[in-house]
């Protein structure tokens, strides 16, 4: 063999070799979420780019149910050494991951381990709030905010002889569009809503400004007592009760199911995540945004508080790892990204500057009600009952309440009784989970 064959050979060969080394060299980032319908597609998209945007990491994303299946299993999977790298936590589960310490790394940590420096005056006060430590040191990773806001058909409207162009602004005015829509005709039930937790329950209570819990909803204290048994929630759940008797309320699930309601033109009026628009525009149908109702009064409607989800990166892995997770973090964090994640689906721009980019653009004179979600939590300082709700067990504690709520839209009980028993059942979990 000659010189020139063996050198060609061994050329070969080791470029083979680094080829190969180089492919395994790259470091794969678990994310598990709970992102479904339109929303999961965005996930992919992302994921997808970022990988292709570099060679040194790899996100992949693993969908694991719904937002309390997925912390359920995030937990047991910490539980058995075998966490994921980032796992996307609903608003609910914040009290539980900052409960978890030793389990978590600060996303602030994270970033500076990546050579970065997280900067919180870049991203939207309220949302840097509601997942910072009262040090203000930033826990989890903003990705996917949201505000409850009122979805409605037009077709519908118009055919119950209501003003599409105009949505029902205050809630004695959504019952009396919901009954019109029954009586005549126009769909089968006028008002339906996705989580009556998280909607009609913790976000009634900040934009009507009424306690939900004291030591300011549980962000001053984690001994809390709550309060949502007074009368305006009772008052509240009361007509949702005697609705869905008659028939022109109809519940669908605990989380987002009743979506599918509106969706399906079954009923004409929805209050849902400004998330769920992604799944409304995919439908087809012919939909108007309003703001989150209120019930009339000084100083109303005050502000919402954010829901959808954080991204939480879990401890015990390797530098490489976490320069990888940092990496994406950083690309989530690009305007152009941030603007076109709040476009396509609904959340709020996480950063000030996604925001003003994309009123420049035009985009909201372009997509009227867009810019509502943002407008509602941003349009005025929050009060103590308004900041958000933080409970060390407050997936736990929404459970109760569904419980009750279901046996009170079952006709077994009414509001009052359904709200005393969430009430007390709340407040013994919450003291057993503290270990008193």
């Amino acid at each position: 063999m000659s010189m020139k064959v063996i050198l060609a050979s061994a050329i070969a060969a080791t470029t083979s070799l680094l080829m190969a080394s180089s492919a395994m060299a790259v470091t794969e980032i678990q994310w598990w979420h709970a992102m479904t319908g339109a929303n999961n597609e965005v996930v992919d998209t992302l994921s997808k780019e970022f990988n292709e945007s570099q060679s040194e990491y790899k996100i992949v994303p693993v969908f694991k149910g719904t937002y309390p299946e997925t912390l359920n299993a995030g937990i047991a999977a910490f539980r058995a050494k075998q966490p994921p790298h980032i796992i996307q936590v609903f608003d609910v589960g914040t009290g539980v991951m900052m409960g978890a310490q030793g389990a978590i790394v600060p996303v602030a940590e994270v970033l500076e381990k990546g050579g970065y420096t997280f900067d919180k005056s870049q991203y939207l006060a309220g949302i840097v709030a509601y997942y910072s430590k009262p040090d203000g040191t930033m826990l989890s990773f903003p990705y996917n905010s949201s505000s409850p806001i009122l979805y409605y058909n037009k077709d519908i409207f118009q055919k119950a002889g209501l003003d599409a162009a105009n949505p029902p602004k205050t809630w004695p005015e959504v019952f009396e569009a919901a009954r019109k829509i029954k009586t005549s005709g126009a769909a089968p039930c006028g008002f339906t809503s996705t989580w009556l937790t998280w909607i009609q329950t913790e976000n009634f209570a900040a934009w009507n400004n009424v306690a939900y819990a004291n030591h300011e909803n549980g962000l001053g204290d984690t001994d809390v007592e709550l309060a949502f048994n007074s009368e305006p929630f009772v008052n509240h759940f009361q007509t949702i009760a005697d609705l869905a008797k008659d028939g022109v309320f109809r519940y669908g699930g605990r989380t987002s199911e009743a979506k599918q309601l509106f969706l399906s033109s079954e009923c004409g009026i929805l209050t849902e995540s400004s998330g769920g628009l992604g799944d409304v525009v995919k439908s087809g149908i012919n939909y108007g945004i309003g703001q989150l109702p209120y019930y009339e009064g000084e100083g109303r409607p005050q502000n919402t508080i954010p829901g959808g989800a954080s991204l939480w990166v879990f401890g015990g892995k390797s530098d490489a790892e976490y320069k990888g997770v940092a990496e994406f973090f950083n690309f989530l964090s690009q305007t152009d990204i941030q603007a076109r994640l709040h476009q396509v689906s609904g959340y709020l721009p996480v950063t000030m500057a996604a925001y003003e980019e994309t009123k420049k653009s035009g985009f909201y004179e372009k997509n009227p009600g867009r810019e509502t979600p943002i407008q509602q939590m941003m349009g005025k300082a929050p009060t103590e009952n308004s900041k958000g709700v933080r409970l060390i067990n407050l997936p736990q504690v929404r459970d109760i309440m569904n419980e009750e709520y279901e046996a009170m839209l079952a006709g077994q009980q009414d509001a009052k009784a359904a709200l005393d028993k969430a009430v007390e059942r709340g407040n013994a979990a919450i003291q057993q989970a503290l270990g008193n």
